[in-house]
């Protein structure tokens, strides 16, 4: 029996190798700029809360895109740090009077607040495509551009890029990794891009570009207004509304650091996870177990081993097979993805913490006040605390 299993979770190792692999293809980089493409006017939106160490350095980038057509509306949501100063004075510099500046209205109940900010903008916007991105990203010059010719190549409606993720404490480099290991692990993305069922979805929040009629259609940040993982629900409007989707390997257009602290890592995924999973407790502990057993227990199957000195296959082959092919793919994914190594060597460690992550997340929606970010607190139905 002991074999059986160890035989098991060797073979979900490898599949998810195998998904890893095949999704590597399935992610096409960005085209490059056809010169006789045409430049349907573009509408930039971000929205900012308490952005002080990134507005700046996000907002410079957009002003300096080598596309034409565009207009940049940066909303700032009842920020209470310097995002309102330094935002004027962009304003101010901007020679060519292409940033515009809103100032947020109270959250309504049944709103989260990206959700309520994003709203605004799309409504307010003239663009023929809306390019709704985070304050706390950095653009290539011609991030809009490559974004639009893919557009209209793969003829999306709704496109998706993953970034640069820039990480530089010991907690940033420890955790976000992780969400490219999830992402392409376990979802096949040939499913997302060519299945049109609404249950295979991934998008990334941190840049998310739509044709505005298919974002009308579904009544655009208005269909998630509740759904703190905003991003993949769009994703799914869209897919109900039979609209296409597509993804794209941004690495080299559009980078962001997401978090700065363990609290905010910690904060940051805490409010994500268990919202990402739907709320769904069944779900969200049956993937906890499945951690613990294909990527923690080998471990304890390897130091039995050591201590017993029984090097049988069920004892420390194949635990250490397991333990190979888990290193393996985070060492692909950080190789393409220009992530630090050190990071995938301490995959146990990460997992670990994922599992406090997970539980803190499942304890705060069910048991404690909501999730909370950026001075905000939501309850279970996502409405303001």
């Amino acid at each position: 029996m002991l074999l059986i299993y160890q035989l098991i979770i060797l073979c979900c190792l490898l599949v998810f190798l195998a998904i890893l692999l095949l999704n590597l293809k399935e992610l096409p980089v960005l085209p490059p700029v056809s010169d006789e493409a045409e430049q349907p006017k573009v509408s930039v939106l971000v929205p900012a809360r308490n952005e002080e160490h990134n507005i700046e350095r996000c907002v410079t980038s957009l002003l300096q895109q080598d596309y034409d057509a565009y207009e940049l509306i940066v909303l700032n949501d009842a920020s209470t740090d310097r995002t309102g100063e330094i935002l004027e004075k962009l304003v101010a510099s901007d020679d060519r009077s292409r940033l515009c500046v809103l100032d947020g209205s109270p959250l309504p109940p049944g709103w989260h607040g990206k959700a309520w900010a994003c709203n605004k903008l799309g409504k307010v916007s003239s663009g023929e495509l809306l390019l709704f991105t985070d304050a706390d990203t950095v653009h290539a010059p011609d991030s809009i551009s490559r974004s639009v010719t893919a557009m209209q190549e793969s003829g999306a409606d709704m496109l998706s890029l993953t970034l640069r993720q820039e990480m530089n404490s010991f907690w940033e480099k420890l955790i976000v990794p992780l969400i490219y290991f999830i992402l392409l692990c376990y979802l096949p993305l040939k499913l997302v891009r060519a299945n049109p069922a609404p249950s295979f979805c991934f998008a990334n929040g941190q840049f998310l570009m739509f044709r505005r009629q298919a974002y009308d259609a579904f009544d655009g940040h208005g269909a998630v207004r509740s759904d703190l993982v905003e991003d993949v629900w769009l994703c799914k409007a869209v897919k109900k509304e039979g609209g296409k989707v597509a993804s794209y390997d941004g690495m080299e257009t559009v980078s962001c650091r997401m978090y700065r602290s363990f609290a905010e890592v910690w904060q940051g995924f805490s409010k994500n996870l268990f919202a990402g999973l739907g709320y769904n407790s069944i779900l969200l502990f049956f993937l906890m177990l499945a951690t613990v057993l294909v990527y923690i227990v080998p471990y304890g199957f390897l130091a039995f081993s050591f201590l017993t000195a029984d090097f049988s296959a069920a004892w420390f082959f194949l635990p250490l097979f397991q333990v190979l092919i888990a290193l393996v793919c985070r060492l692909v994914i950080a190789g393409r993805f220009r992530q630090p190594l050190a990071g995938a060597f301490l995959h146990l460690f990460s997992q670990i913490v994922l599992l406090g992550i997970a539980f803190n997340s499942f304890f705060l929606v069910r048991f404690g006040s909501g999730s909370q970010w950026k001075g905000r607190r939501y309850n279970f139905s996502g409405k303001k605390a």
